[in-house]
């Protein structure tokens, strides 16, 4: 079944969505792509497996003379879409391009790649050069839409283990032993951690990244993913061995940066965050445990009274406030914790990821989730033992001061960028794993808080960083 399937009635936005689909402009393939590959034009097929309406190969003819424009498109171009109707377009720009109709036609093929590769491509007169941007739909985010489930017959068999279509698209060039790519892709393949290391570690084992452009700021009109333009080059033989390359992060403005992805690290980009909590965790961290949900609350039923925001049901505007009446044993428990995770930010600079009183927030005693559990909800947290408050306000503003110590070390390359908008600032996700990793490199020692407190007060994060590291030097991490 092709992942089209359920689309001939639906409109563009819903279209876009079924499909993955995030059309290439001329001006994003003209200014980052054409400049790397202009001086190899006669030496490869250049193939795009998901064209759309071609932008990302068609825009070379311009560098062909017309007179020799249809025997390079016969011998040098190929392209292949599942949609009817971008085949159509993409045929007609074939043919402003001076191209004949009937020739474009036999290189301009309606296929569904992912489901049927079209290995023929691979028995030319040319090496195959595959750019493209393919379709991305997380797999969790295909689950949860009813239109689009039959799409999870894609994640099946050897692509049972990954998250992503466009990911897909990956591990079928490297099964078919494609040796140049370049895919325009979510820009969580660099930085994201659960829903990329899988695919990080089993193509980076025989790919290396030659460069990529990082945007920040929004080059597609209809979606708000964070994308990057990776160049891809297959290593002469599989091996797990560090990938070094320059990136070119655009935002407002263009910083040049020297990447090194690990693979103790997955791979990921932005790993300085991850050296500090592996190897500066405590010897007895804290436990601690997410989320306050209805099912507590149903097992513990009393008299006392709680306020809490039922982040399940949301008018638009705000949650909805409930009181709760629990036991002496909830009542403790949810009192006694009065810090929350915000896990996404919220573009303003008080919004931002971190942790947070509850009660100064949402003027309340605790935060429900009454249904199913999301990760961008705010969420309260449980310690167990039970820590005082003035332990949990240490914890709070010590937290906040790491985060924002490497948010500033590594331009946030450690957390997921959520959507382009027009906030203060690029909003970025951090996951849960990342907030606990925080929490377990914090010295919860009395001699040690003190001085741990000072320091906090005093707001200054390299001294902070020091202090950590200079506790965990001499094995002092006791209780």
């Amino acid at each position: 079944m092709k992942y089209g399937y359920v689309v001939e009635n639906l409109a563009g936005e819903d279209k876009r969505r079924i499909y993955g689909e995030h059309l290439t402009s001329i001006q994003v393939f003209e200014r980052y792509i054409l400049p790397e590959i202009k001086d190899k034009l006669y030496s490869y097929l250049w193939a795009d497996l998901f064209c759309g309406e071609g932008n990302l190969i068609l825009p070379i003819l311009n560098l062909i003379p017309p007179e020799k424009r249809e025997i390079f498109f016969l011998k040098h171009i190929i392209l292949f879409d599942i949609q009817e109707e971008m085949v159509e377009k993409a045929v007609k720009n074939a043919c402003d391009y001076g191209i004949p109709e009937d020739i474009a036609r036999q290189r301009i093929m309606i296929r569904d790649t992912i489901k049927d590769y079209p290995t023929f491509i691979l028995n030319g007169e040319f090496p195959v050069f595959h750019i493209t941007n393919p379709p991305y739909l997380y797999k969790g985010y295909i689950a949860k839409q009813k239109s689009n489930k039959r799409l999870l017959e894609y994640f099946s068999g050897d692509f049972e283990p990954y998250q992503d279509l466009y990911q897909l698209a990956m591990m079928n060039d490297l099964k078919h032993g494609i040796k140049n790519m370049i895919y325009i892709i979510p820009s969580n393949f660099l930085f994201g951690s659960a829903i990329s290391n899988k695919i990080r570690e089993d193509f980076l084992k025989f790919y290396t990244i030659k460069r990529a452009y990082i945007f920040e700021r929004k080059i597609f009109e209809h979606t708000g993913t964070n994308v990057c333009i990776c160049f891809f080059e297959r290593k002469p033989e599989p091996k797990k061995e560090s990938i070094t390359f320059e990136g070119i992060k655009i935002n407002s403005e263009v910083k040049r940066k020297i990447y090194v992805l690990e693979p103790k690290n997955h791979f990921r980009a932005g790993n300085d965050f991850d050296e500090f909590v592996s190897k500066y965790k405590s010897n007895k961290p804290l436990k601690f445990s997410f989320y306050l949900t209805m099912d507590e609350v149903e097992k513990n039923k009393g008299t006392n009274a709680v306020s809490v925001i039922d982040v399940s049901v949301f008018d638009g505007k705000e949650y909805e406030r409930k009181t709760l009446y629990v036991n002496d044993k909830l009542y403790e428990r949810i009192k006694s914790n009065i810090l929350f995770v915000r896990t996404l930010d919220t573009g303003r600079q008080e919004g931002r990821a971190g942790l947070y009183v509850v009660k100064d927030v949402y003027g309340v005693d605790g935060i429900l989730v009454s249904k199913e559990k999301y990760r961008t909800h705010p969420i309260q947290l449980f310690f167990s033992p039970s820590i005082p408050v003035d332990v949990q306000l240490l914890l709070k503003d010590y937290f906040n001061m790491v985060l924002e110590y490497f948010r500033a070390l590594t331009d946030s390359e450690f957390m997921t960028t959520y959507k382009y908008s027009d906030s203060e600032y690029t909003r970025k996700y951090l996951g849960l794993s990342q907030v606990k990793a925080i929490i377990e490199t914090f010295p919860y020692e009395r001699d040690k808080l003190k001085a741990l407190a000072e320091i906090v007060k005093n707001k200054n994060a390299e001294e902070l960083i020091s202090f950590i590291k200079d506790i965990h030097s001499k094995g002092k991490l006791l209780l």
